[in-house]
């Protein structure tokens, strides 16, 4: 799976994610008004002007980006109607030809984590039927619990063509509170991504593993360390743009072939339009197009910072 992420990458010529993480706030006026006229202002209702913005949002951008990242958590707080917003919106993304990583921090052990990698990213037979209930290309994983709780992704990954991103350094402030304490003299961040690199041999897909890693934008001289302990290991970055990450920071992510890293950016983009220059040019109306060019600028300042482009 690693390897259609990397052409898809290759083909827009841009490394950038696009966090599908929607607000009620973020969403426009006129969305809402006809998505709670069908539905009252109910759970329903809520998720259907989430559904209605997602799929705008795609259609302006699909053509730019190799992949999206829909954080499960905002659609989660609408409930089951949430829920299925979350698989219409996976379903239209993977219909556009994109990538799409399940931001979804799963993590426990044994049958339980079978479970969530079923869910996530396997098919479960039911009867004479076999389906694949979320159907993520990628799932992001917490590795808090060891290898008892990452395997079993890892196996459910190499028996449907799949990936995974594991935590190691995150781009919160307060992450060095456990990844940065010292374990005989070695911040466990790099321990974890030692870790990884051990997991990414047993899914190699090419040249890179199918188990990826996340290493926050922020913290770009962790980068660097973590990308020469786990060369094989393409790395999803966060904290781009709102969180303070700079594209002059993200050299360190990619490797000599200018392979390696995915950057993302989820408000930056889907809510563009609140902030200038996006707002005075394109307005609320204009959301779509405001992420459109948003995407655009980010893939202009990254191509230039990282590549000389």
């Amino acid at each position: 799976m690693i390897w259609k992420l990397i052409q898809n990458i290759i083909e827009k010529d841009a490394p950038i994610v696009v966090g599908l993480d929607p607000m009620l706030s973020y969403i426009p006026e006129n969305i809402k008004k006809d998505a709670f006229a069908r539905y009252g202002e109910t759970l329903e209702g809520a998720s259907e002007a989430v559904w209605q913005y997602n799929k705008a949002i795609v259609d302006a951008v699909y053509d730019l980006i190799p992949a999206v990242k829909p954080q499960i958590a905002m659609y989660e707080q609408f409930g089951i109607p949430g829920l299925q917003a979350y698989v219409k919106t996976v379903k239209y993304c993977k219909e556009k030809g994109l990538v799409v990583i399940g931001d979804v921090k799963r993590g426990d052990i044994g049958s339980t984590s079978g479970a969530y990698a079923t869910a996530h990213l396997g098919t479960i037979t039911i009867g004479s039927n076999t389906v694949a209930p979320f159907d993520e290309d990628f799932a992001t994983i917490n590795p808090y619990l060891g290898s008892d709780g990452v395997k079993p992704f890892i196996d459910v990954c190499n028996q449907n063509d799949r990936g995974i991103f594991v935590l190691v350094k995150t781009s919160n402030p307060s992450s060095g509170e456990f990844q940065d304490r010292l374990i005989d003299g070695r911040p466990l961040y790099e321990l974890v991504g030692e870790k990884v690199a051990e997991w990414g041999s047993l899914s190699m897909d090419g040249e890179y593993s199918n188990v990826g890693r996340v290493v926050g934008a922020t913290y770009p001289e962790m980068g660097q360390i973590l990308r020469k302990i786990m060369p094989k290991s393409y790395i999803l970055v966060p904290g781009y743009g709102a969180q303070g990450g700079t594209a002059e920071g993200l050299k360190p992510y990619f490797n000599e072939d200018g392979l390696g890293a995915i950057v993302n950016s989820s408000r930056g983009i889907i809510a563009a339009y609140k902030k200038d220059p996006y707002l005075s040019r394109f307005g609320e109306q204009g959301f779509a197009d405001a992420a459109r060019q948003a995407v655009l600028d980010m893939k202009a300042d990254i191509n230039g910072a990282v590549f000389g482009k």
